[in-house]
């Protein structure tokens, strides 16, 4: 049997129906809600992602009401602990990529407290459900033909968990930057954070230039998120666990 014909009965069923869900058909086939969705897709509409992509009201608080929230002084604590225990990993890190290590553990910690939160929906069903509903449906529909690729390739599974919107990984990468630049399995913590550096770098990071807001390499940290006040969490937590104030 070759490589292509390897794909899930799920892989499959989806592929089936991403001809109804293509930019010229969406209009006619999203949905909000389950009922046109379970009949077309044959899995499970994830209500938990929609209401998940609904209410992210935290990115609408201050910086402080962000970073108390977030729990920003506990993942900068801990993030000056990893960064000693981890000292060689970084430093290899940083020598190919040339991204230090205090952004790179801001993400971590954000995303995952350092590996420990990485979220439990089916990401298959969660990036499907995404690409049939109406709010963004091209962008999760390149997620989710990303998703096939992957699963395909034997890299992921038509069963891997993630967070809420398909996310995975030690420091949460959807399908398309997985295969952009992702680098061995993403729960290993070494594989993520050099796949992060490799994103970072790919969208301009420059080694030895600042990341602060107005810095050089700021705009690769808005690159990772489009939230204003995640990326300024970040700049601030990467600064503090770097040794700055």
């Amino acid at each position: 049997m070759t490589k292509g014909c390897k794909l899930t009965t799920v892989t499959f069923t989806t592929l089936a129906i991403l001809a109804c869900i293509t930019p010229q058909a969406h209009a006619a086939q999203c949905g909000s809600g389950p009922g046109g969705f379970e009949s077309l897709m044959g899995t499970n509409y994830a209500s938990a992602t929609i209401a998940a992509d609904r209410g992210q009201r935290s990115f609408g608080l201050s910086l402080d009401q962000f970073l108390a929230k977030r729990g920003a002084s506990t993942i900068v604590s801990r993030g000056r602990a990893m960064k000693q225990s981890h000292a060689a990993m970084f430093a290899s890190i940083q020598s190919r990529y040339g991204v230090p290590p205090g952004p790179l553990i801001a993400i971590w910690g954000m995303e995952t407290g350092f590996g420990s939160q990485r979220g439990n929906q089916n990401m298959l069903s969660s990036i499907a459900t995404l690409a049939y509903d109406c709010r963004r449906p091209e962008y999760f529909t390149d997620q989710l033909y990303a998703a096939l690729q992957l699963i395909d390739r034997g890299v992921l599974s038509a069963s891997t968990r993630g967070s809420m919107h398909g996310e995975v990984g030690q420091t949460q990468f959807l399908p398309k930057n997985i295969l952009a630049y992702g680098t061995g399995n993403l729960d290993n913590a070494a594989n993520a954070l050099s796949s992060t550096a490799a994103f970072l770098k790919a969208h301009g990071w420059r080694a030895g230039a600042g990341y602060q807001p107005g810095e050089p390499n700021f705009a690769a940290i808005e690159a990772w998120n489009a939230a204003s006040v995640y990326q300024r969490a970040i700049a601030m937590m990467g600064r503090q666990i770097d040794g700055g104030e």
